[in-house]
């Protein structure tokens, strides 16, 4: 008889034996920086996580600093928006001012900015509006504005998230006649128009006013899809490839890290988060070993980095082992 159980018998066995493990360098911690003072706003359908205003950010980075987080990815939260997303590309904009503050005094972190308008356009897209859709090339010309201005102020990454096709060409050709040929870009290469987003969209009052974002972002539906997107941004140059949402496309990150011989990353997004939140704050579900199991099944699908709202919770329960 094949006895597998002898494998399992106690604690210290399972752990010389286990395939996959969670380290708190596997992580990257999402940032919300709100332009103006005195800002330190719980979002209600996200529970532990905040908006800050830049005079009241030292708090949250100081525990990110202490729990050894390697790395953040900003996003910003305007004072005010157009139809362009202009603010994106202002060398005073809000992002551009955060990178410099978290530079000069958090010099060791790791700073990832996101890459998109939606958060600063007045109707919520990711891009120039043309008889009520994306205009895909116009908005190519206001990405390449907004990574040289993101590198101007300092960032060590930038990951766009638009799904514009041939983002990445045109992100990577502005950097390098820049003068930026070394800053890495991490692509939401399979960015998937899901539900579990809503959350998010609270967080970055980033909703659209109009119609959803499916004739840019992907259906749901589709496997062989994400193969020929991430190929395009592999070709084009993208240093990491990412997947969006996380926990109900692990066949995904599996396939993309089957493919290409890139690091693969994957977004445990805000929906997955509150969900897990939602049924513990219930008495539902035991909220740790949720956590590190959901989590856990991206490492084992092959994500490398993982993107989440849970990276300081993570981070506090392994420094208890």
């Amino acid at each position: 008889m094949n006895r597998t159980r002898r494998l399992r018998k106690t604690e210290n066995i399972r752990r010389l034996v286990r395939e996959n493990s969670l380290q708190v360098s596997d992580l990257i911690y999402p940032v919300f920086i709100e332009e103006g003072k005195d800002i330190e706003t719980e979002i209600t359908s996200m529970p532990g996580i905040k908006r800050f205003s830049l005079d009241k950010l030292s708090k949250e980075l100081d525990e990110v600093s202490q729990l050894d987080i390697p790395a953040i990815l900003l996003f910003g939260i305007p004072s005010s928006k157009d139809e362009v997303g202009s603010e994106t590309w202002n060398d005073q904009g809000i992002i551009q001012k955060s990178i410099r503050f978290i530079k000069r005094h958090y010099p060791h972190l790791y700073v990832i900015t996101d890459v998109c308008f939606c958060e600063y356009t007045n109707h919520g897209h990711c891009g120039i509006i043309n008889d009520n859709d994306v205009d895909n090339d116009a908005t190519l010309v206001n990405l390449a504005k907004q990574v040289i201005s993101h590198a101007k102020a300092g960032a060590d990454m930038v990951a766009p998230s638009g799904m514009m096709d041939g983002m990445i060409t045109a992100i990577r050709t502005a950097l390098d006649e820049s003068g930026f040929p070394n800053l890495p870009v991490m692509s939401y290469a399979v960015k998937y128009a899901s539900a579990f987003y809503g959350p998010f969209r609270d967080a970055a009052d980033s909703t659209p006013s109009f119609g959803d974002r499916r004739t840019y972002q992907m259906d749901p539906s589709n496997r062989d899809e994400a193969l020929r997107e991430a190929n395009f941004d592999d070709q084009e140059g993208a240093d990491i490839l990412m997947v969006k949402p996380a926990l109900s496309y692990l066949d995904i990150i599996r396939d993309i890290k089957n493919n290409f011989d890139r690091p693969v990353a994957c977004y445990n997004v805000s929906g997955e988060y509150s969900m897990i939140k939602a049924a513990s704050e219930k008495g539902w579900i035991d909220e740790e070993r949720v956590m590190m199991e959901s989590l856990l099944s991206m490492k084992r699908a092959g994500a490398d980095i993982i993107i989440t709202y849970f990276a300081k919770d993570v981070a506090k329960l392994l420094l208890k082992k």
